[in-house]
């Protein structure tokens, strides 16, 4: 599938396409939530390219390490990134539940901020998929 495995190709697609949704975050912040901060923008933009970087990292995982047991790229890049958007979601709790109430409404049905958990797991499987695609996958990529 892939000519040359790398690890550097693994890291740059994740931090690329990290870079392009904690981009999209970054400019349409305000329109759900217009009164919020800078430091809370230039966050989301840096905690999704780093979420890039850590998912492209873990390609060379494709065994769990302690339970030997298969960790294919379809279960470790969402599962990581559900949990750091659930890590996400604890350090900036206030301000994603009042960001869910400015687009659902107080009474809506996904006023959790713990939704950013799922959200997570869709951009990390976005994320891997591009990554091991592209960057390959496995001990082969930090090989010459």
């Amino acid at each position: 599938m892939f000519e040359n495995p790398s690890l550097i190709t693994r890291i740059a697609i994740g931090k690329a396409v990290g870079f392009l949704f904690g981009l999209i975050g970054f400019i349409c912040l305000p329109y759900f939530l217009p009164e919020t901060d800078w430091l809370l923008r230039w966050g989301i933009l840096l905690w999704y390219t780093t979420l890039g970087a850590i998912i492209g990292v873990f390609g060379v995982f494709t065994y769990h390490p302690i339970l030997k047991l298969p960790f294919p790229w379809w279960f470790r890049a969402p599962l990581l990134g559900a949990w750091m958007n659930f890590v996400l979601t604890f350090f900036a709790f206030d301000a994603m539940q009042t960001m869910m109430f400015s687009v659902f409404g107080e009474n809506g049905i996904l006023t959790s901020p713990f939704w950013f958990t799922a959200e997570g797991a869709i951009i990390g499987l976005i994320m891997g998929y591009l990554a091991t695609r592209f960057g390959g996958e496995d001990k082969a990529t930090v090989r010459k």
